[in-house]
């Protein structure tokens, strides 16, 4: 603002003072000095009363405009804009287009962008999904055809067409299992012959563990769609089922087969795996005699009416439907089955110490491991040796050479 003798200068003041400087002037002029003056006033006293109007006059505006903001126009009905742009910026804020937005609007439409940000990286997310399980499936079906084509699955179904989907699923996890399986005992080897602390030790046992607890998840998610695939073993090698009891091993002959290698343990240990092995006999005595009434319920159901007339046998389709309602109660004997080997497994490990679970799941790995090897020798071994005279069987010669055959058809895969 511009400042005349500490006022404030106004447009109307200004406009007064410079019309009383005129007159002044005009008298100065036509009166030529003091003796000239037509009214006998003297200038000096003229200019003083000019000046003190000029004050007055500029200092009535000022009161006279101070309700209005200041201004820097020229005319002050022109107000200042930046203390309205000021007051805006407390108010609100302005978007692109020019119009004012509130404090509150402001903060939904944030929320609004933080909402669409999250929902593109759930959407990227479920896409980088969708790809990886594609690339699985695609590897896990691969994994499948070379199995196959190594002869690894010989089981009860001739072809592939007369598997189910799950049971393929199925053959093709296990297959996964068994190639994870030999990496944790190599590691339980190395662990026992490094003679590691317990408390690493452990660690490698309790994967096992979980990883043991993984296989029954497996097999129980299957039993709801395809029992008979694991009852009749065919997931197995041939020998593996000539042991198998109710799609599985025997938890109390495995047991006996344990007890040995672990020596030594103390009395109360024995005690211990004693009475888990009684009980274990016990269970699988209660499930074999239901498994057994079963059975026979299931035969009698079948051969209800007369057999030789086939489909045309009056109710032939309800005689079917009460069979197939027997038939569901397999998948409660298999899972009962399948707890208990569940539970044995987990008894032993709170049992026995940290070196002595190490060596059990240790032997646990390698008598199947042998198992399944023994199966791949017998259907490798030479036929030829059937005909001739001298020999009814391979010599060790040769099974040992088919052994490090089989063995590298399981590295391999």
């Amino acid at each position: 603002m511009l400042l005349l003798q500490g006022w404030d200068f106004q447009p109307a003041a200004a406009a007064a003072a410079y019309f009383g400087f005129g007159e002044l002037e005009e008298a100065l002029i036509h009166g030529g000095g003091g003796a000239g003056n037509a009214h006998g006033v003297d200038p000096g006293v003229i200019i003083k009363n000019d000046v003190a109007q000029a004050k007055s006059a500029a200092a009535a505006g000022y009161l006279a405009g101070a309700g209005r903001p200041p201004t820097l126009e020229i005319f002050p009905s022109w107000p200042m804009r930046h203390q309205q742009q000021l007051h805006s910026r407390k108010h609100g804020s302005t978007r692109k287009d020019g119009k004012l937005v509130d404090a509150k609007t402001e903060r939904r439409l944030a929320q609004n962008r933080e909402a669409a940000r999250k929902s593109r990286l759930r959407k990227k997310a479920y896409v980088q999904q969708l790809e990886t399980s594609r690339i699985r499936l695609q590897q896990v079906e691969h994994e499948l055809q070379r199995a196959r084509s190594q002869g690894l699955f010989v089981g009860g179904c001739s072809a592939a067409g007369d598997m189910s989907s799950g049971a393929a699923m199925f053959d093709m996890e296990y297959a996964r299992w068994l190639d994870d399986d030999s990496k944790r005992l190599a590691e339980l080897r190395a662990g026992l012959q490094a003679q590691l602390l317990d408390g690493n030790l452990g660690l490698i046992v309790e994967e096992c563990m979980q990883h043991y607890d993984e296989l029954f998840q497996l097999k129980a998610a299957l039993a709801r769609s395809d029992v008979f695939h694991l009852l009749t073993g065919a997931w197995a090698t041939a020998a593996e089922r000539c042991f198998f009891w109710m799609g599985g091993f025997r938890p109390s002959e495995l047991l006996k087969i344990l007890i040995p290698q672990l020596d030594p343990l103390t009395e109360q240990q024995l005690l211990g795996i004693c009475n888990l092995q009684q009980s274990s006999e016990q269970a699988e005595e209660a499930l074999a005699q239901g498994l057994h009434q079963l059975h026979q319920s299931l035969a009698d159901t079948v051969a209800t009416g007369t057999l030789n007339d086939g489909a045309a046998t009056p109710n032939y389709m309800n005689i079917m439907a009460v069979a197939i309602d027997k038939l569901a109660c397999l998948e409660n004997f298999y899972q009962q089955a399948d707890n208990l080997r569940q539970q044995t497994l987990h008894q032993m490990r709170r049992i026995l110490t940290t070196r002595q679970a190490a060596r059990c799941f240790l032997s646990i790995g390698e008598y199947y491991s042998r198992l399944r090897a023994l199966s791949n020798l017998w259907a490798s071994r030479p036929r030829d040796n059937f005909i001739g005279t001298e020999s009814l069987s391979p010599t060790a010669t040769e099974l040992q050479a088919l052994h490090h055959q089989q063995q590298n058809q399981f590295t391999g895969f």
